[in-house]
């Protein structure tokens, strides 16, 4: 099984197991994590964005415009970093990513 490893809001760090085919998302939610996603995957609300490790952020599939400027959009934003987890797809590639949840607006 491949692993994703989430760090919290509190900075608490965890491993957990990620399934090809879900979003980011999905998995980081139904692990427990407290990650709204309030319109449910659809690119619409920017309440799932993370932060992704600078040691993935190249390996990751690009995000698209509207990703881009719905993340834009929040106080801690972070160019190349910042990433909407309704809009990544676990692949076996990413084995190993390591992400960090977005501060509350």
């Amino acid at each position: 099984m491949s692993t994703i490893t989430v760090t919290d809001r509190e900075g608490v760090t965890q491993e957990i197991e990620a399934s090809e085919g879900m979003s980011l998302m999905e998995i980081v939610r139904d692990a427990g994590f407290p990650i709204e996603a309030i319109c449910g995957g659809q690119c619409a609300c920017a309440t799932c964005h993370c932060l992704i490790d600078e040691t993935w952020t190249d390996k990751l599939p690009a995000a698209d415009s509207d990703e881009i400027e719905l993340a834009e959009t929040s106080d801690y934003f972070e160019p190349g970093r910042s990433r909407l987890t309704c809009q990544i797809n676990f692949e076996a590639s990413m084995d190993g990513l390591k992400l960090t949840i977005a501060p509350e607006e």
